[in-house]
């Protein structure tokens, strides 16, 4: 098997990448300079790299000949909302010019339920492109990613962790690693998953127990403050509507039925995942 994953050097294909290669898989890692420092670290862990531009389906097509299935991840945090929706429509043209038997593409858990979230409506509409397109294809749902308390390592030293959501909310989240997993199962046997969607979630740790998680593995102690979510309302309306969707209705992946559907992936706990990163140490 040869797989073709885009956005090679980035949070989620990278992810991917590792767990094909784990599993055996050929990769293509399609990324935008063969050159960057990132890329040549894939070249050395085993994938081949070519280049590849996210809003040009030619250069996608031509990634995409002569693999046997495609991870595709679009993302509106570089260029914008409208840019993700262009990226999406490239993914799906090229697909079907190099007749690519199998797509994975991934999306985000509740996008198809109309939270008017903005970036989770930019992904429904590709999803729905896709589903019109009939190509022969599976849609991978992550919820949020553990990563994203690496942003706050400033808030960490300083004993504190801070989100716009009340702190016994529950939030659903995933380890990058554990959707690589999901994807490696997916493309070795796209008979049983065409066609579904598939919501990714490992753990569902409220605030309070996020700060205490990470608090414990960095050898000190980290309080959860909840920040007012107005704040986000004018500086960032796609945040804003985003952790309005969390502190409400929130994600809804079953997990235990997704733990039996994919028995063979490990599904960190936040825990099992704060153990592995480096913290500063809190302060305090």
């Amino acid at each position: 098997m040869s797989i073709a994953v885009l956005g090679a050097t980035g949070g989620q294909g990278g992810a991917v990448v590792a767990a094909l290669l784990e599993a055996g898989h050929g990769v293509r890692a399609v990324v935008r300079d063969p050159g960057s420092r990132r890329a040549k670290a894939l070249a050395a862990a085993g994938a081949e790299v070519v280049a590849g531009d996210l809003f040009d389906a030619a250069s996608l097509a031509e990634a995409f000949r002569g693999t046997t299935a495609a991870f595709a991840v679009t993302t509106p945090f570089q260029d914008g909302l409208d840019a993700e929706v262009a990226q999406g429509a490239a993914i799906v043209r090229a697909a079907e010019e190099a007749v690519l038997p199998h797509l994975v593409l991934a999306s985000v858990a509740s996008a198809d339920r109309g939270t008017g979230v903005p970036h989770f409506e930019t992904k429904a509409r590709t999803e729905e492109l896709l589903a019109g397109s009939g190509l022969p294809a599976t849609v991978v749902a992550p919820t949020y990613f553990y990563d994203n308390a690496l942003g706050a390592l400033d808030e960490v030293a300083a004993g504190v962790l801070t989100m716009p959501i009340p702190g016994d909310t529950p939030l659903q989240q995933v380890a990058r690693q554990d959707l690589g997993r999901v994807v490696a199962a997916i493309v070795a046997d796209p008979g049983r998953w065409t066609g579904q969607r598939i919501e990714v979630a490992g753990d569902d740790p409220t605030p309070f127990r996020m700060a205490e998680e990470i608090g414990r593995a960095a050898g000190g102690k980290v309080a959860f403050r909840q920040t007012p979510l107005e704040d986000l309302r004018t500086a960032n309306p796609d945040m804003y509507a985003m952790y309005r969707f969390l502190a409400g209705t929130g994600y809804q992946v079953d997990l235990g039925a997704l733990r039996s559907r994919f028995p063979t992936v490990p599904w960190t706990s936040y825990a099992a995942w704060a153990d592995t990163q480096e913290w500063p140490t809190p302060r305090g």
